[in-house]
């Protein structure tokens, strides 16, 4: 009896003991796993160490990439399908394209079509693009990426023109003639068809190609973890998931620290590497990175003036695909779209701002504004917030003149320095916080650190950005919403792979047929930037910043006609 009794009270022990292992385990696993943790990837980034590129080739497509796992209404979709096929881009013929049968820009040329005609402000003017390989044959398809101009330097004017794609090596350019005198024409290959094709892949398969990173404190302990919108593997990762626009945001776990202690965000670094051997031949910058084709004939022609030009030019109806959108004048920038008052005092500029409220949201294009506007009106101070350099948010007060402007960046991905995680904001919630009205003005841009991911994670940014600004217009319809398009920049081999013409000029398509027929106005710095004489840059010279400024402030105080 006494034995039973005795083994009865060993197994109630062992019992017991294992209870307690269970609940050890079971703690250290909450503890680990965090309430906003997923399982993830084996890869970590800590105390600043940068991955290496022979770990990245391991992997493909990424686990956690919230554009693959959204669910969209059947509305959603059929829009987010329409978009994608109207950005579609020509492909080569199947197989491998070497460099010597890559389009040159040397051996490729345009002419004018009928150069001799008498042309008048307001004709059309065609010029037709020949493409030759390197060893001077005939393109037979197409696919390359070109820009075009025409522009007359001694009255400082200039105009985009627009470019139909024949896949067959030849490509027509058209331009709307808009000035009278001696107009010339510039063609330049940005990347040619074979390139583009890289772009693609990169874009499909390495969206990790720029990386981020969050620190994450505790007292004096502190680590760094990487971060993006896809992550590799199986480690636990911080699932920072926006709760209310649904944007995917991911780091690895700290291996001893909460997901509640991030502290910053900031851009980790570019992978190297990306590009084989052959690659490489199509991104080089003195060969075929935005090289002019130069003219087998004339590359000008004369323009006779015509009554009413203004009135002719001037199309009412802004649409934001329309093509010109406006052209270059003097120096000046002259819409198509609407009437544009010249903001040379800042008198003017204050007495348009006179007791509003200005909101600029999105990247360092747009805090390009804010730092004009505080730079050029001397009432605008600006207000210590003691944010990091070129990060922000920024803000500046005119007190007598009841004038606030404020700058605040978009959220993640987003490639500055050091952003503290609680100034880390989606537009589309700062603008379900915006009461509204008469005296608000909102200006946003948003492309240029989506440029290394898949459309899709574009296209649900500015869905959500969309439907915030149809409910602030809708409650408060008399709010001013101004859409600062995308620009051009200089290009080199490594930019080309992370922030290429053709990745703005694809994310800037999508976003002017989102936007499209919903009462919002743009500013066209791409056409701005294209159209202008001096070098791309991704943050153009002051002069085309002052002409963004008197477009974006004629739609908040417009001319009275």
């Amino acid at each position: 009896m006494w034995r039973d009794s005795f083994r009865l009270q060993i197994f109630c022990l062992l019992m017991a003991i294992l209870a307690v292992v269970v609940l050890v385990h079971n703690f250290f696993q909450l503890e680990n796993l965090d309430d906003d943790t997923v399982s993830g990837s084996n890869w970590i980034t800590e105390n600043n160490v940068q991955r290496s590129l022979s770990q990245t080739n391991k992997t493909t497509r990424k686990p956690y990439c919230g554009y693959t796992q959204q669910t969209l209404s059947r509305r959603e979709q059929e829009e987010q399908e329409r978009l994608l096929a109207a950005i579609e881009w020509p492909k080569p013929p199947d197989g491998k394209i070497a460099f010597a049968q890559s389009t040159d820009p040397t051996r490729s040329d345009f002419v004018i079509v009928k150069p001799s005609r008498f042309f008048k402000v307001g004709d059309e003017l065609e010029v037709l693009v020949r493409m030759r390989d390197f060893q001077g044959k005939p393109k037979q398809y197409g696919g390359d990426y070109l820009q075009a101009r025409i522009h007359s330097p001694l009255l400082k004017a200039g105009a985009t023109g627009r470019i139909v794609d024949c896949h067959n090596g030849l490509y027509k350019v058209f331009f709307t003639l808009l000035w009278p005198g001696e107009v010339k024409v510039s063609v330049s290959l940005v990347h040619p068809s074979e390139a583009i094709q890289v772009l693609l892949r990169l874009r499909e398969e390495r969206p990790d190609r720029v990386y981020f990173k969050s620190s994450f404190k505790s007292g004096r302990y502190s680590e760094t973890t990487e971060c993006n919108v896809c992550l590799p593997g199986d480690l636990p990762v911080c699932n920072f998931t926006d709760p209310y626009t649904g944007e995917p945001w991911f780091c690895y776990k700290p291996r001893k620290l909460s997901c509640a202690s991030r502290i910053s965000h900031a851009k980790g670094g570019y992978l190297k590497g990306l590009l084989t051997k052959e690659e490489s031949l199509f991104f080089q910058s003195h060969v075929n990175i935005k090289r002019p084709i130069l003219s087998s004939g004339p590359d000008s022609v004369i323009v006779k003036p015509k009554a009413f030009t203004d009135s002719i030019s001037m199309n009412r109806a802004e649409d934001p695909t329309a093509s010109p959108s406006g052209y270059y004048y003097e120096d000046q920038w002259r819409s198509r779209t609407h009437w544009i008052h010249n903001f040379n005092k800042s008198d003017d500029i204050t007495e348009c701002l006179q007791g509003k409220v200005i909101h600029l949201f999105g990247d360092s294009t747009i805090r390009q504004w804010f730092e004009y506007l505080t730079a050029f009106v001397p009432d605008l101070m600006e207000f210590n917030l003691r944010s990091p350099k070129n990060v922000g948010p920024f803000m500046s007060v005119d007190l007598k003149h009841n004038v606030l402007l404020k700058f605040r960046c978009h959220g993640p991905p987003i490639r500055f320095s050091t952003v503290f995680s609680s100034e880390l904001r989606y537009i589309a919630n700062e603008l379900n916080g915006i009461v509204g009205g008469r005296s608000t003005v909102i200006a946003i841009t948003i492309w240029s650190h989506f440029s290394t991911f898949p459309v899709e994670v574009y296209i649900r940014r500015l869905r959500n950005i969309r439907r915030s600004i149809i409910q602030l217009l809708d409650r408060s319809p008399e709010t001013l919403i101004v859409i600062r398009t995308a620009n051009v920049q200089e290009l080199g081999p490594e930019v080309s792979l992370f922030n290429s013409d053709w990745y703005s000029f694809q994310l800037d398509s999508v976003m002017r047929k989102m936007f499209s027929g919903i009462a919002v106005h743009f500013v066209d710095a791409w056409e701005m930037s294209v159209a202008h004489y001096l070098p791309h840059n991704l943050h153009p010279q002051e002069v085309i910043v002052k002409n963004q400024i008197d477009a974006f402030l004629s739609y908040v105080c417009p001319l009275q006609t």
